[in-house]
């Protein structure tokens, strides 16, 4: 796809589609949408996957722990490709490879085939990063911050629509005589269709960057060469502020997922919410990155503007901090007014710090924004993966000393005692879980830049805009 524009946008005017940078704005932000949607879409089916496969409680847990795992070294591996090949041919490809094992799971037989295919589905969550790489270099230092959380809050939205819109699409297929059992299978294979579709869309009407794609810029000579690529790569990984990163994206973004995965029955165990009620609040609350991610970058953004790249980790400390603080008293709360006020305030500032974390990824090295960002997005699923672990081996025991204690008091003793053990379980978890993030915050305050670093940004936010420019009309 070809363009004469040359420059970065340096606002974000979502109707303007003759916008290059705007127009792949919404065509990444609806592929990661799609990507989640597709990885997360299997979560609605679980019971009736269980009972057609015959999974047992372990390869059920199993499943879930493959499906982060593969996301992991999928992030790590996408981010340094994106570096070298550019976000348009990365997207393109991990949509139509992603598509097959979303696909595929639709006519599995066994247990080990559920279990394999998962595993694969999880590198389709690579997706993150493709998008924060594309929109970091499609959009100048004053609003990077702003469209890199709203295009990422937009496209985590998949994560949750799948819980309303994979069951519609049960119901349609349903409706054309298939039977309620088999459903799941048929609405995976249109999901990984649809993804499959926008692999094609991805390629034939975006461009890498501004000023054209990479196979273009390398003819130039306008793209570094595959040894000063390894010379940037190793750079990325001596650099500490990187690692720090690392950690803050596991503290936001991980345990984002770790509590909403594991809210609905912490909340029916605690508060005696029935299934219903508890999964639509859970469900609203991964809602808000309509827009709360996006305050997050918009935040970063301002601080950056009033005290440089200094401002901008200084409110990556701040919401950080909010949201460790907001987390641990929600895990003491025992009324479930104030339980969900601070769930509430748990979900915004968890969000906005994602979007304040992926408003200093840019600014690291400019020469490899996707290796940075694909270690950066693997540590939010590191985090997951760690956290879950952690509640899970709490409330495991604690549901297993709980049953003994009460095996010959009843059927119904005995499941209000498990009840009872696994919310406190849990409630300790978050709490170790909000002072880990209250540590990481702290921490995040290392993160330094050189005075040559602050004035390049100053200089970028300060360059003249070219007055053709149909985003600045």
């Amino acid at each position: 796809m070809k363009t004469t524009n040359t420059q970065k946008a340096t606002s974000l005017k979502l109707y303007d589609l003759k916008s290059l940078p705007i127009r792949t704005f919404w065509i990444t932000s609806i592929a990661f949408f799609i990507c989640f949607f597709a990885w997360f879409g299997i979560v609605p089916f679980m019971p009736d996957v269980v009972k057609d496969l015959g999974l047992s409680p372990d390869q059920k847990w199993n499943s879930i722990i493959l499906a982060v795992t593969g996301t992991v070294f999928a992030r790590l591996l996408i981010g340094k490709l994106c570096d070298r090949y550019g976000p348009r041919l990365c997207y393109t490809y991990l949509l139509l490879l992603g598509a097959i094992p979303v696909i595929l799971i639709g006519f599995v037989q066994t247990p080990l085939q559920f279990l394999v295919c998962r595993l694969f589905i999880g590198f389709i969550g690579a997706s993150f990063v493709i998008t924060q790489f594309h929109t970091s270099i499609m959009f100048a230092p004053n609003i990077v911050g702003t469209a890199n959380a709203t295009s990422a809050g937009w496209g985590n939205l998949g994560g949750g629509a799948n819980r309303l819109g994979m069951p519609l699409i049960a119901a349609a297929v349903v409706s054309f005589g298939v039977a309620d059992e088999v459903a799941w299978r048929y609405s995976m294979v249109i999901a990984g269709i649809v993804a499959m579709l926008m692999g094609i869309v991805y390629y034939f009407f975006t461009q890498d960057t501004p000023e054209g794609n990479f196979s273009e810029l390398k003819k130039l000579g306008k793209m570094p060469t595959l040894k000063k690529d390894e010379a940037s790569f190793t750079s990325v990984l001596k650099d500490y502020r990187v690692w720090i990163l690392f950690l803050v994206y596991a503290a936001c973004f991980g345990m984002e997922l770790t509590v909403y995965g594991t809210m609905d029955e912490y909340l029916q165990n605690t508060f005696g919410l029935d299934r219903s009620t508890a999964g639509n609040l859970v469900l609203s609350f991964a809602l808000m990155n309509i827009f709360a991610r996006t305050l997050g970058g918009f935040f970063g953004d301002r601080f950056g503007k009033l005290k440089g790249l200094r401002g901008r980790v200084l409110f990556l400390a701040l919401i950080l901090s909010v949201e460790g603080v907001v987390l641990s008293i929600f895990s003491t709360t025992t009324s479930i007014g104030v339980g969900i006020l601070f769930l509430v305030a748990f979900s915004l500032s968890v969000q906005m710090a994602e979007g304040a974390t992926f408003s200093v990824v840019p600014f690291i090295n400019k020469k490899a924004i996707g290796s940075i960002s694909g270690i950066v997005g693997a540590g939010g699923n590191v985090g997951a993966f760690l956290a879950a672990m952690l509640l899970k081996s709490k409330a495991a025991v604690a549901e297993t000393n709980a049953l003994a204690s009460n095996a010959l008091l009843g059927e119904e003793a005995m499941q209000k005692a498990q009840s009872a053990a696994a919310a406190t379980a849990v409630s300790e978890g978050y709490f170790i879980v909000g002072i880990f993030v209250i540590i990481t915050a702290v921490a995040s305050l290392a993160i330094k830049f050189s005075t040559a670093d602050e004035n390049a940004a100053s200089l970028d936010i300060k360059k003249p805009v070219n007055p053709q420019m149909a985003f600045d009309k």
